[in-house]
This record gives structure tokens, sequence and C-alpha cells, in this order.
């Protein structure tokens, strides 16, 4: 199965899927459509049923129960796209075999160098077979691994009988990365108790909680008067923007916090004296803290107007997504399986919060449970994006093992 895996993922990474909100389309892009196509014919020769592609982009489909007929349904989700943040297209990928610790040059022209002295993580994978671009794209582990290890996972299965299990459902969804992976996912059609995403990160990675997601706009109108005869006349829009900005605390940003710890991250600034446009998005697991970080946006514009006696500050803020954890600790025993079946794997479970949100975090709200395992993945969205082999097989492994541990549990 390595080969087969290896390969698979490989044929995935080639075919570039990258997102586009601009498009304003559902697919936002037609490589999306491609890949799942490709997936729906590999699926129909490995005998799975109920195949489909929706008009929007979303493959399901259905690897029949081997077992009882009162085995819960379980479904498994990963997602077509790749990140805007960094080109998927023309995806090289490079091989390094027994990896030995130093550094792996990806792009020597560009001075693109996956160097332990920069990710020191890669010192855990030394021996180990690591999947690379050649630093011109990112490498679409994120989430091709995903959809790499449920394909894979669903192959083990029909080639091995003997190990029983429920009926399974899985799921491929485009535009993940630009938010809309779950806006048209039919939960009730989807028919699953309960579902894990595999879009995780590094070996054992097991998460039921994640951000409280907001957006925000910020939106301010200046006074624009010849510089020359501006005194007491002139409101400098940018300027206002950079007070704006200011009345945020300082170190309540991503690259200052950590684990629970919440930010606004400023995606965007434009401006004149005329006019600005701020964009922010903003993130806390508490949920009260998220509301207060919401209400702190408008009570800056609100001292902003009242200082220039002008409405010159408009804020929208638009919700996102919620911690999911207030949906999965109902139904504590599907993370119990996930962490047995990662130790029948020879995979320590590191259970962590997200510090962002997956398909699952909006699936849990729409009434399907669906918390996020790894894939084995890192530096995700960028040219250093890197995937060790072995970690995608115990991805691969940890699937089987909570479709077997389901059947046994029932």
């Amino acid at each position: 199965m390595r080969d087969k895996l290896l390969n698979r993922f490989l044929k995935y990474v080639t075919t570039d899927t990258e997102s586009k909100p601009e498009t304003g389309k559902s697919p936002s892009t037609k490589g999306q459509l491609v890949l799942a196509q490709l997936i729906a014919s590999e699926l129909d020769e490995l005998g799975l049923k109920e195949i489909s592609i929706s008009d929007k982009g979303i493959l399901t489909a259905t690897l029949p129960s081997n077992s009882r007929e009162d085995i819960p349904v379980i479904g498994f989700i990963a997602h077509l796209d790749t990140s805007p943040d960094f080109s998927g297209k023309d995806v090289k990928p490079i091989i390094t075999e027994n990896y030995d610790g130093g550094d792996i040059v990806l792009n020597k022209e560009k001075n693109r160098i996956l160097s332990p002295a920069y990710f020191p993580e890669l010192k855990n994978y030394v021996g180990k077979t690591l999947i690379s671009s050649d630093g011109t794209t990112l490498l679409g582990a994120d989430d091709k691994a995903g959809i790499s290890a449920i394909v894979s996972a669903m192959e083990y299965l029909t080639l091995h009988p003997e190990i029983k299990h429920g009926k399974i459902r899985i799921a491929f969804t485009p535009d993940e990365e630009i938010g809309a992976g779950a806006d048209f996912f039919e939960v009730e059609k989807f028919g699953a108790q309960w579902a894990y995403t595999v879009d995780g990160g590094a070996l054992g990675e097991l998460e039921y909680e994640n951000f409280n997601a907001a957006g925000a706009k910020v939106e301010i109108k200046g006074i624009s008067v010849h510089p020359g005869y501006a005194y007491q006349k002139m409101i400098n829009a940018s300027l206002v923007a950079v007070e704006f900005v200011n009345m945020l605390p300082e170190n309540e940003t991503p690259a200052k916090t950590k684990d629970y710890e919440g930010f606004y991250h400023l995606l965007n600034f434009q401006g004149d004296v005329s006019n600005a446009k701020l964009e922010f998005i903003i993130r806390d697991h508490d949920r009260t803290i998220f509301e207060q970080r919401k209400k702190r946006f408008k009570e800056a514009a609100s001292r902003i107007n009242e200082k220039y006696n002008k409405e010159l500050v408009k804020v929208s803020i638009t919700d996102q997504y919620f911690n999911m954890k207030e949906k999965i600790e109902p139904v504590m025993h599907i993370i119990d399986i996930a962490n047995e079946a990662m130790l029948q794997a020879g995979v320590k479970p590191d259970v962590k919060p997200i510090r962002g949100g997956t398909d699952g975090a909006r699936l849990s709200f729409m009434g399907l449970p669906c918390p996020n395992i790894f894939t084995g993945g890192h530096n995700f969205h960028g040219p250093f994006e890197y995937l060790p082999l072995e970690s995608l097989e115990k991805a691969m492994e940890t699937v089987v093992n909570i479709c077997k541990i389901t059947a046994e549990r029932k």
C-alpha cells in the first residue's frame, strides 16, 4: 500500500486546485472539478457505491457495510482545494528518502531551503521519507494528504474484508480554504451520525476545539483639502485608520499569541486622504471573550466618531464559524474512538486546539459532529510545506482503525 499511497498523493498534488474567492463561483475553480472527477473514477474502480458530484463540486461516496446493520454510519471528509496564499500550479514534488537531518535545497535560484535551523521539527523525521515542493509552489498536502489517506483507507478495507465495518460515507468538498467548504453540504443527505475531517497537521494531532471566528471590515471617510490650506479642515482617512489600529492591543496579533490566546489580524489596509478600508479577522477560543473582541471594534469606531464629531468610521462584522467544542463534548465517545485508533496505529495522540477552523467546525453546528485528525503535513500554505510519507501512512491506518473500532464498540 505504501507505493500506492505515495503515487496517489503525487497524482493529486500535480492537479491544480487552487481556490479563488474573486470568481464568485462554486466551486471557485475548474481544477477542483477535474480532481473530483479523477477521484470519482478511482472510487468506482475500488467498488464504492453512491458516487456523485453535486453541481457545487462536492464529491460523495459510500463504502457499504460488510457487517451488522446496527453499526453507526460514520463519515470522513477532506477538501479538494489548495490555498490561494501561494501558487498551487505546476507542483513538482521532491522526494527525499532517508532524510539525514540537514538542509534540503528546494530551489537554489530563489534561495528556498528547508532547514531544521528554521523548522526544528524536521529533526523528528530523520530517516524518514519527506515529500516537498520544488520551492516555487506549495505542495498541496493541505488537504490532498487527507484525500489520499481516506481513499487509500477505503481501498485497504475493500482488500481486507476480514476487517468488519459499518457503512462509511466519504466527502470531498471544494473551497474550504476560502471559507466556503460547507456552504452547500447536505448533512441530512450525507447520512452519517458523526464524521472526521482529515485535515490536521503533524503526526498524532486530534482536534475538537477551534477558534470562534469573525471577519470585520472598517470603512473610513476622510475630508480632503489642499494640504496648504488644510489647517483644522482636513481629516486624513489613512491617519484615522492608523488611529483605529492603535486602539487595538498591540500584543494580541497572530505573531504574538499562541495556544488558546485569541487575536486581531489585519489582513488588508488600503487608503488615501479621502478613504481608507481595513479588513480584519477576529479569533478567540472563548465565546465570551470573542464577543468582547467584536464589541471592542464597535467601541473604537464610536470613540473616533465622537472625537471628530463626525460619522467617519463604519464597522461591519460577520461571524464565520464557532468553536466546535460545545458540539463535540456531548459525544466524546467519537474522540475516544479516534484516540484508540491512533494508539492501535502506534501513534501518540496529541489533543490540541486548532488555531483556525475547518469544515468540521461548521458541520458540527449543522448537526454533524466532526472533529479533526492529522494528515502529517507541516508548513501549509507556502513553499516550505512538506509531508513525511510515514506520517501519511499512519493517517491512513488511523482511518482504517476508526472504522474497525466503531464496529467493535457497537
